[in-house]
Parts: C-alpha cells; sequence; structure tokens
C-alpha cells in the first residue's frame, strides 16, 4: 500500500509575506555572540580595538557535544566546527536549545567562498607523495640509496603527522558535510546544502531561505555563512581583490562566521518568538562583462535592483532610513553604488536625513559572510531602534550628500507616526553581481502602512497553487565519458554497454597512487574509472585570453563548453534569453585549480619537512640545501607572482559566472553543493526561482570530474570504491566507480516556454528533499523515504501514476538495498503495471555532484523516446532487494515505453548524498508540441 504522503509543505504563502529573523549568531575576533557583536558595532570608531586583524582561533569549541564520533572530530574542517558552534549559538539566542526547535521543516543553507583547511591539506598530503619519490630520485642519484628509502617513508609519515590524515577525510572535507552535520546535531530533517557566489553568497542564501519559507517548502531557515584565512596565497590574491580603493578597516580581509535563524512572521508570531526585524525582499542581478571577473561600475544596474528590491517589499524609497553597504571594490564601484543610492533615494529626501554605514568598519570583510554580517547589524539596530556609529562615507559625488554618517550611536526614530523603521543592505560582488535586500523592523500590533507604495510585479498566467507550476525543460547540453552530447549519451544508454576502463597515466600515476587489494591512506586500489577529455580552447565564438583560459579550472571550462552547447541546440530563436536568470551549478565547492594553486605554492612547507628529516641528517648544511633544490626543479609553479586570473579559476561559482559574463545573460552565478544530490539540489533552486517569479529563466545542472589521483586515493581510502566496476542492484556489487560529466537544462515556467514558443523537452513538476539527521556515511530508507513523499505532496498524482525510476543506484548492498527499501515504502501498492528501474551509474561510473544531471538527463531521453533505457553489468539481481513489495524490475535490454491513457508518461529521479542528503525529483512528458 502506497504512504501516505507527509504534510511536508504549507500551503503556499503570500509572495511578500516578511520573513522574521529570531535567532543571531555571531562569531568574530573578539565578539562571539550577537550581545557582543552590538556592543562592538557601536564603540566610537576612533576607539574601537579593531578586532579585524584577528582570527577565529580564540573560539573554543567543545566538539563533544554535537555527538561527533572521534573517528570523523580529526577530519573535519575547521569552519564546520565554528559553524557548527555559530549554529548553537543562534539557536540558543532564539531560545531554543539543541533538540528544542522542531526540525522536521527546517531547512540549513551554508554558504563558503574558496578553499577549507582539510581540503587544501589533503591535496598537498597526498601530492606530497611525488615529492617524497623525487626525494627518493635525487638521493639515489647520488649514491645515498641507504638514505633515499628512509628518508621518502620518514617524509610520508611526517606529512601526515603534520597535515592530518584519517580514512574519512574525503567526507570530512566536503562543504556540504557542514550543513549536513548541523541537521544531525540538531535533528533538522528538512532540505540541506552549499551555496558560493563569492562575496554575494550571503545575499543568495537568504533569498534561497525566503523563497522556501514563502512557498511552503520549509517552516524555518537556518543561514550559515563564514570565512577563514585558509590559504596564503589565495589571502594575498584577495586583498588586493577587496581593498582595491578603499580605506581604512573596510578593506581588510577578516574572519568571521555569522548565523540567522530565519521563520515566515506568521509562523513566528504564532509561535511566540522575539523578532529582531523582518526580511521584505532581496533583489540580485548581473552585470555581465565578458573578460576577468570584475565588480559592477554601473550606476543603471545599481538603481535597477534597488528598483526591483523596493518594488518586491512593496515600499518606497523615501521609506528607507538606513543603509548598510557591502563590499570594498575601486573608487569607481564605491562611486556608482552611492550615485545609484542617492538617485534612488535622494531625490525624494532632505539632505542627510538617511544614514549610511558598514559593518566592515569594525569587522573587516568577511568574504562570504559579508552580507550576513551586514544584515545581522541591521536587524540589531532595528530591534534596539539604535542606528550605529559609523565613518564617513565617500565623497566623490557631486551636489548635497544624501546620505549622513553618524559618528555615534543615536536613537532611530519613527519616519512618521505609524510608519515602521526600515532600512536596506547593498552589496556588489568581484564577479559583477549587485545585491539589494529590505527590511523592517517588527511591530507585531501595528499593520505595515505601505501608502503610495508599487505592488509587486506579477506575472500573467542529484496559479493558486505557485509550488506546483510545472517547470518547463527548453534546452539541454551534456559531457560524459564517450558521450560529447545528449545524443551520443543517448546511445550508449541504449547500448546497454558502459564507458569504464582503466585510466591513463595522466590520470593516475600508478607507480605513485595504485596498489590494488589494500585500503591504504595514500593509494588507490582500482584504476578504473570513465574520465571525460577536459576542453583545451574555449567554444566557438568566445574571445577568452589564452592565459586566463588556461587559469580555469577544468570543471568551469566543462560547465563552459557544455552551456554553450545547450545554447547552441536552443536554436537562434531563444536568443538572447530576455528578462532575468539563473545560472545554478551543482558541483564541489572546493575546486581543484584552488587546490593545485595551494599545493604548488606550499613547496617552502616540503621542504622545511624533508630538511628535518632524521634520513638527512648525516648531510651537510650544503650538500642538503642542493638536494633541496635539485627536488624542487622538478615541481612547477612554485616561485613567482600568481597570475591575476587564477583568482577567477578559484571560485566554484566561477563556472556559472563565466557562462553568465561570456554569453551576455542577465543571470545570476551561484554554484550549489549537495554532495551527490548537488544537481538535484541546483535544479531546486532554480525551480524555486521561477516559481517565486524572481527569475524568468534558469540554467542548471551539475558538474564533477572525479577521475582525479586525489579523489581516486581518498574515496578507497574509506573503502568507497569498487574493486571490479559499478554494478547498481546486483548481488556482487561492492561499491562505485568514478566517473566525469556535465549536464544543464535551460528552464522555464511553462507557461512563459508556451508564450514563447519554445520546444518543450519535458516539465519538471515537483522537487522533494530531506535529511536523515542520523548519519554522515550510513543511508536510511526513511530519510529517502521522506524525500519522496515531500516530493509527491506538491502534485496531484500520486507513486502508482509514475512508470519509471532512475535510481541513485551507487552499486552498494547497503546502499541499493537503502534505496529499494525507501521506494517501496512510498511506490508500493496500486501499480497498474511494475515500476522500472534503472541507474545512468551502470553505463558513466557515479559522477558525485554531477550524478543527479545524468539521472535527469537519462530520465528525460526515455521519456521522448518512449523507450525505458536498460542497466549494464547487471547479472544477478541482490535477492536482498524487495522489489516484488513494489513491484519493480530492473531491465536489461531496452523496453518501449507504452502511453497510458489519462496521462502523460511520468519519471522520477532519485539522488542520495554523503550527509543524509536526500532529493526526488518528478518529471512529466510534454504531449502538446514536437518532440
Amino acid at each position: 500500500m502506497n504512504s501516505q504522503p507527509e504534510q511536508s509543505r504549507s500551503a503556499p504563502r503570500p509572495a511578500d509575506e516578511p520573513v522574521a529573523i529570531v535567532g543571531i549568531g555571531a562569531l568574530y575576533p573578539g565578539a562571539h555572540s550577537a550581545d557582543a557583536y552590538w556592543s562592538l558595532l557601536n564603540q566610537p570608531l576612533n576607539q574601537s580595538s579593531s578586532p579585524c586583524g584577528g582570527d577565529l582561533d580564540e573560539v573554543d569549541v567543545d566538539v563533544a557535544r554535537f555527538g561527533i564520533p572521534p573517528a570523523q572530530s580529526g577530519a573535519m574542517a575547521r569552519m564546520q566546527i565554528l559553524m557548527l558552534e555559530a549554529a548553537r549559538r543562534c539557536l540558543a539566542d532564539a531560545g531554543h536549545d539543541a533538540r528544542s526547535l522542531p526540525g522536521e521543516r527546517t531547512d540549513v543553507v551554508v554558504g563558503t567562498c574558496f578553499g577549507l583547511d582539510r581540503q587544501y591539506a589533503n591535496a598537498l598530503r597526498i601530492e606530497g607523495s611525488r615529492y617524497a619519490r623525487d626525494l627518493r630520485r635525487a638521493l639515489e642519484g647520488r649514491g645515498e640509496s641507504d638514505a633515499a628509502g628512509r628518508a621518502a617513508a620518514e617524509f610520508q609519515e611526517e606529512l601526515r603527522r603534520g597535515l592530518g590524515a584519517s580514512p574519512h577525510d574525503r567526507v570530512g572535507e566536503m562543504t556540504s558535510t557542514i550543513p549536513a552535520r548541523i541537521a544531525a546535531a540538531f535533528k533538522f530533517r528538512g532540505r540541506t546544502l552549499a551555496l558560493e557566489s563569492a562575496d554575494a553568497t550571503s545575499f543568495v542564501g537568504l533569498a534561497h531561505a525566503v523563497t522556501s519559507l514563502r512557498a511552503g517548502t520549509a517552516d524555518a531557515a537556518l543561514v550559515v555563512a563564514g570565512h577563514r584565512r585558509e590559504s596564503p596565497l589565495l589571502e594575498r590574491m584577495i586583498e588586493g581583490w577587496v581593498t582595491a580603493g578603499a580605506a581604512g578597516r573596510a578593506g581588510r580581509l577578516a574572519e568571521g562566521v555569522g548565523a540567522l535563524l530565519l521563520k515566515p512572521l506568521s509562523l513566528a508570531e504564532r509561535d511566540g518568538d522575539r523578532v529582531y526585524a523582518r526580511i521584505l525582499h532581496c533583489a540580485l542581478r548581473l552585470d555581465a562583462q565578458p573578460g576577468p571577473f570584475r565588480r559592477s561600475s554601473a550606476t543603471g544596474l545599481h538603481r535597477t535592483t534597488a528598483r526591483a528590491a523596493y518594488r518586491g517589499a512593496a515600499v518606497t524609497p523615501e521609506s528607507v532610513q538606513y543603509v548598510e553597504r557591502v563590499g570594498a571594490g575601486s573608487p569607481e564601484d564605491a562611486a556608482a553604488e552611492l550615485a545609484a543610492l542617492a538617485r534612488e533615494h535622494g531625490v525624494q529626501l532632505l539632505p542627510g536625513t538617511a544614514a549610511v554605514g558598514s559593518a566592515q568598519d569594525r569587522i573587516g570583510h568577511t568574504l562570504a559572510n559579508a552580507g550576513l554580517a551586514a544584515v545581522s547589524k541591521v536587524a540589531l539596530a532595528l530591534h534596539h531602534r539604535t542606528v550605529p556609529p559609523s565613518s564617513a562615507p565617500d565623497r566623490a559625488l557631486p551636489g548635497p550628500p544624501a546620505f549622513r554618517s553618524p559618528a555615534t550611536a543615536e536613537p532611530w526614530e519613527r519616519p512618521a507616526p505609524g510608519l515602521p523603521r526600515r532600512a536596506a543592505v547593498t552589496g556588489t560582488s568581484v564577479t559583477g553581481a549587485v545585491c539589494h535586500l529590505v527590511m523592517e523592523e517588527h511591530a507585531p500590533t501595528e499593520p505595515r502602512p505601505v501608502a503610495g507604495a508599487r505592488t509587486r510585479e506579477r506575472r500573467p498566467g542529484h496559479t493558486a497553487h505557485p509550488a506546483a507550476e510545472p517547470i518547463a525543460i527548453v534546452g539541454m547540453g551534456a559531457k560524459f565519458a564517450g558521450s560529447p552530447d545528449p545524443e551520443a549519451f543517448w546511445q550508449i544508454v541504449l547500448s546497454g554497454q558502459d564507458r569504464i576502463a582503466p585510466v591513463s597515466e595522466r590520470v593516475l600515476d600508478r607507480d605513485l597512487y595504485y596498489a590494488p587489494g589494500s585500503l591504504s591512506l595514500t593509494h588507490s586500489y582500482t584504476e578504473l574509472a570513465a574520465p571525460i577529455d577536459v576542453p583545451e580552447a574555449p567554444p566557438p565564438g568566445l574571445d577568452i585570453a589564452p592565459d586566463r583560459y588556461r587559469s580555469l579550472d577544468a570543471a568551469q571550462r566543462t560547465v563552459l563548453e557544455t552551456a554553450g552547447q545547450l545554447l547552441a541546440r536552443c536554436g537562434e530563436g531563444a536568443l538572447p534569453l530576455g528578462g532575468r536568470g539563473l545560472v545554478a551549478v551543482g558541483g564541489n565547492l572546493g575546486l581543484t585549480r584552488d587546490r593545485q594553486a595551494h599545493t604548488e605554492r606550499s613547496i617552502g612547507y616540503l621542504e622545511s619537512v624533508a630538511d628535518a628529516l632524521p634520513a638527512l641528517a648525516g648531510l651537510a648544511d650544503d650538500v642538503r640545501e642542493s638536494l633541496l633544490k635539485e627536488v624542487r626543479a622538478e615541481h612547477h609553479g612554485g616561485d613567482g607572482p600568481p597570475h591575476p586570473a587564477l583568482l577567477d579559476g578559484r571560485l566554484a561559482s566561477g563556472g556559472a559566472a563565466l557562462v553568465a559574463h561570456e554569453y551576455g545573460l542577465d543571470a545570476f552565478p551561484v554554484a550549489v553543493e549537495a554532495a551527490c544530490a548537488s544537481s538535484l539540489a541546483a535544479l531546486d533552486v532554480a525551480v524555486g526561482a521561477l516559481r517565486s517569479g524572481d527569475v524568468d529563466y534558469a540554467l542548471a545542472g551539475g558538474v564533477e570530474l572525479a577521475c582525479t589521483a586525489r579523489d581516486m586515493v581518498l574515496c578507497s581510502a574509506l573503502g568507497l570504491l569498487s574493486h571490479g566496476r559499478i554494478t547498481p542492484f546486483d548481488a556482487a556489487a561492492d561499491g562505485f566507480t568514478p566517473g566525469d560529466g556535465c549536464a544543464l537544462f535551460l528552464l522555464k515556467r511553462y507557461e512563459d516556454a508556451r508564450r514563447d514558443g519554445d520546444t518543450v523537452l519535458g516539465t519538471i513538476r515537483a522537487v522533494g528533499a530531506s535529511n536523515d539527521a542520523k548519519s554522515l556515511i550510513a543511508p536510511d530508507a526513511q530519510g529517502q523515504a521522506r524525500a519522496i513523499q515531500r516530493a509527491f505532496s506538491q502534485v496531484e498524482f500520486g507513486p502508482d501514476t509514475v512508470d519509471y525510476l532512475e535510481a541513485h543506484g551507487t552499486g552498494t548492498k547497503v546502499g541499493d538495498r537503502a534505496e529499494i527499501s525507501s521506494v517501496a515504502e512510498v511506490y508500493s501498492g496500486g501499480r497498474d503495471a511494475p515500476l522500472l528501474i534503472g541507474s545512468a551509474k551502470s553505463h558513466f561510473g557515479h559522477t558525485y555532484a554531477a550524478a543527479g544531471a545524468a539521472g535527469t538527463l537519462r530520465a528525460l531521453l526515455a521519456l521522448r523516446a518512449a523507450t525505458v533505457p536498460p542497466g549494464a553489468n547487471l547479472t544477478t539481481l541482490n535477492p536482498d532487494l524487495p522489489l516484488d513489495a513494489i513491484p519493480a524490475l530492473v531491465p536489461t535490454e531496452a523496453m518501449a515505453w507504452p502511453a497510458v491513457r489519462g496521462r502523460p508518461r511520468r519519471a522520477a529521479v532519485s539522488s542520495f548524498g554523503t550527509g543524509g542528503i536526500n532529493y526526488h525529483l518528478l518529471l512529466e512528458e510534454h504531449r502538446d508540441g514536437p518532440r
């Protein structure tokens, strides 16, 4: 019998319902609570101790209180520990202890930018094997054979001791492990994902949370964002990035972690929460400019973004009394921002009526956390009805200043009787993003007068019910092993064969990293994978400087090529895309290029380790120095200034930003990580933005190039890889095989696609998500079933009308059994025909963050071809799988997919990730129009 779908989605709330800030967590050098942060913000600037030069190592965190096993604690990034603590303090500030907040429908959204310490450490440790070999060879070449073997062994042991090494390193280093760990610690079972959009990251996280709360897919959202100084090279590069033209503390890159607990205002008031302030609307736009990333100096775009925020908030600019600025760009950038604000506000205000300030005066620029620090400051100011002091704004504008800068804290008076105090937070990003967020004080007994305000714009038509609005897929592009496009992908799928084979020496140096038959912290026990050829040149028609293109990460280049393929396939009639857009790419937020750059610049650390080895103690100082110079010559990138374009290649959202800039799209870029469910999480972000009306189109999907020595070694250490090849649902399943891949989809609201004459390839009807809140590595059938139930709670049809399931299919006995058990819980009973099940992983391996995109592509192509594809490598079904309870079949040959009278063909796609992250997507064929 079908399980009844849980009540996982409230009726959609009003599109303009305010979102309440009910909890604040703040971890900054010298200020470790909301109260301490507010105190710091109110110090007169000339008396401030300027803690922004400090770090967060002073924050003492009791890791044991979060129930983390000792075997995993050593593999955790320091950022993960700090974010756990910020979340705990935020919940305590809201009046909840670690277990009291109802967590069934609480989302966790985390924002970071660039790599984490464990990512850098793991990459350096694994690359250290190469240094050890070069050291051994250099000694052998000098006739020091006895010392050579000892030196290499001692070197690797010292690296393990100094950098850390654990079988759990691959899990502990993942950014998406952070929201998953928070969910597990506090038993939150909503969506869990990590986002990155350079120094606009906080704004994206807040906008996504607001969208989910208003759509009724969540009842609460915990947003956490932070920055630490993780890499000396990165630090030097970013300092120039954020301080160009900036003066004083505001230009300093600093450490900080913040957290906000959000609820729809109606629920906050129902629950008796203390409300610091209300978020009314957040507008995000991009200044698309080909070439290296840079901030926007377009005054017109700043004004357009501000107007969109005020229109969405249904308030007028003159009702805003305070503006909090985020960002530290060039004088031209600051002038454009201030000019836009002055024109939007000042034309209707007496000079000096509104105040302007920046939290960066006190704490510096905290990058991914900068927007959250600003919103927290404004929420506290509204709550205390006090305007904090600030330094003077730039005086680059002609005429009388529109804003004033209070030298000391002052009472915040109402603008007029009955009107609430209001504020705006404005920010820019190095990727060209412009953000504007509108807030107001909480006055529960008074209405929100909006006399003269404009109403919010309404559009015609891994509806009364806007959360159920179909989303049309109108374009697709793909690149997987052996398949440069969707047609080749489909032909491989139909063949029933895989594209898994021994990798080249370029991918896996067998002398260094291959040791079949045993678990190791330094070697892979498999040489099988399904890699792609990384693009060597930009797509036709794009003029990208060779130096810049070479500096890009391989995943970024693959996204750019795939997007070009998608847009070309849409036809000239579809370009340029009109209106506002979003580019959401699921992937690993720690890019290989970023880790590689850090490793190349860490030659000094490796030499310091080698210089202290007991095996070299007998060598004269000049001999040892000469030896280390000889080894250094074998490594590259350790000297000289870094190329300026290198920074672009280290941003996870850089792939999305490249697509928007190089193809001239007014589309905000964001990278999404939800472990192996990242692609479906990115699609979920896109669907939410489309249904809310915030964007008119979205490019969404996923990418990961997992066929690297680093990933193969780290996954082998935990025993995750198959000793042979991946065989989903087979009795012999013993793990997965890594694969590379990328798939992107162009999405529009269904009615808009029909209006524009687009070819509709299929429709997304729902995306359900959950977190197990149990284990970071063990799959949980109940948690997976919850995500499936949440998908069906959004549509008018039941599981018995779904014909085909594109399963996650990890190829592990435990994982396959948990997945089929969750399917049996929801899909069983009332079926006229067996549910047909398959997995793209049987053909292309496990593409990690791109897995959901591969599954969506396979299911979409199957719908269009009216053909159920066969799986590969299935010899004997695992008898422990409860397939008969559904009932279900796993085809090994292609099957016709007959039409069903009275309804379209339907398919589902599952993606489950490390950390208990679960996503389930429902697809429907489009029968009215060309196939």
